[in-house]
């Protein structure tokens, strides 16, 4: 119900600074959503519009005028949890390719295997490095502190995912790109992504991942 709206309340001040905070009801008269449609078919995103909408004074967060503050510390938390989980070691998106490589690695002929084998081995080290990235970003936000790491996390998981989900498809060939009826859903014991993805799915959805939350070139600009 509730949104994030920052704007800006003293055009007379440069760039970032005259920028206050807002707590806004999406059921406000005026306020309107319209889904934005994915290429999986859901509507996870939207457009919103204004028309005469009216906030009340005492849903500004913190100081008016002093919004560029309190946005920031959102999107970090916000790239924190988008880039920043940390899950066991093998688990998540590169523990759904440890299980199709295991069942896909016998059918592999002598040439492909050890290209194909480089390949995992190579993502599944960037995996765990992100990993124990993550573990200092989380006690950074934890701590009231979000650093860089949020945006290093965030990117790298991004672009990460997408590449996994690449190897995924390539492992599995045409069968991969069967949604929702796919090579998981043959097997009586469900190698299924988790979730219970399909994996043409996960391939697509990964997509957004460089999109939501800050593009991977505004992290890099962040970066520096």
């Amino acid at each position: 119900r509730w949104g994030m709206l920052v704007a800006r309340t003293d055009p007379d001040q440069p760039k970032h600074k005259g920028m206050t905070y807002f707590l806004l009801d999406m059921q406000s008269p005026g306020v309107e959503v319209r889904p934005l449609h994915q290429i999986t078919g859901e509507a996870e995103f939207n457009e919103v519009f204004f028309d005469d909408v009216r906030i009340p004074h005492d849903h500004v967060l913190g100081e008016v005028g002093g919004g560029w503050g309190a946005a920031v510390t959102t999107l970090m938390n916000e790239r924190v949890a988008l880039g920043g989980g940390v899950s066991r070691k093998g688990t998540g998106p590169i523990g759904d390719l440890l299980r199709v490589w295991g069942e896909r690695k016998g059918s592999l002929d002598a040439a492909t295997l050890p290209v194909a084998r480089d390949r995992v081995v190579e993502l599944w080290c960037r995996a765990e490095a992100l990993r124990l990235t993550n573990w200092r970003a989380r006690d950074g936000s934890k701590s009231g502190n979000p650093g860089p790491e949020g945006s290093v996390g965030k990117l790298m998981s991004a672009e990460m995912n997408q590449h996994i989900y690449e190897a995924c498809l390539d492992l599995l060939g045409a069968e991969g790109l069967v949604h929702e009826a796919g090579y998981e859903r043959k097997r009586p014991d469900g190698l299924r992504l988790t979730g219970g993805e399909s994996t043409k799915y996960a391939f697509l959805r990964a997509r957004a991942n460089t999109i939501e939350g800050g593009t991977s070139e505004v992290m890099r600009n962040i970066l520096g």
